[in-house]
C-alpha cells in the first residue's frame, strides 16, 4: 500500500480479524487465481469465514499490459477455474466501458490558457487538453 507523507488522517492499521491466506494458481497460459483462505490471527484456518477467489488477467494497450483483478463467485479451486473465462471476459468488458468513459471526459474537458481566450498574449491563444 502506497502511502502518501502529506496526507496525516491516513489508518494503516490491519484488522488481525480480517486476515486471509494467499495462494496463487496459474496455467502459464490464461492468467492466475488467488485462493485467499481465511484465518485468525494465530493463523489458524477460520471456518466461520469463506474462501475467496479472484482472477487476475492482462488486456494488451497501446500504453502496455493491463492487469484485470476479478472476484471468481466460486465453491472450490475447480469451480473458479471452470468460471475464469466468464468472470475475466465480464471483468474486461467493465474495464473497457471505463476506459472509454475516460476518453470521453478527457475529449470533452478542454482546459483555457491562463491568459484567457482573447487573442494570442501570454497563453499564445493555444487550446491545452489534460
Amino acid at each position: 500500500m502506497a502511502v502518501n507523507p502529506n496526507e496525516r488522517a491516513i489508518d494503516v492499521k490491519m484488522d488481525p480479524a480480517a486476515l486471509y491466506r494467499e495462494e496463487i494458481f496459474t496455467d502459464r497460459k490464461v492468467g492466475t487465481i488467488r485462493t485467499l483462505t481465511p484465518v485468525k490471527s494465530d493463523g489458524s484456518p477460520d471456518a466461520s469465514r469463506k474462501i475467496v477467489y479472484a482472477g487476475e488477467a492482462q488486456i494488451l494497450t497501446n500504453a502496455g499490459p493491463l492487469p484485470i483483478n476479478f472476484e471468481i463467485d466460486a465453491k472450490s479451486l475447480e469451480d473458479a477455474a471452470q468460471k475464469f473465462a466468464g468472470a475475466a471476459k465480464e471483468a474486461i468488458e467493465h474495464t473497457m466501458r471505463e476506459l472509454q468513459e475516460l476518453r470521453r471526459q478527457a475529449a470533452s474537458s478542454i482546459v483555457v490558457p491562463q491568459g484567457g481566450m482573447g487573442g494570442l498574449g501570454p497563453g499564445g491563444g493555444k487550446i491545452q487538453l489534460p
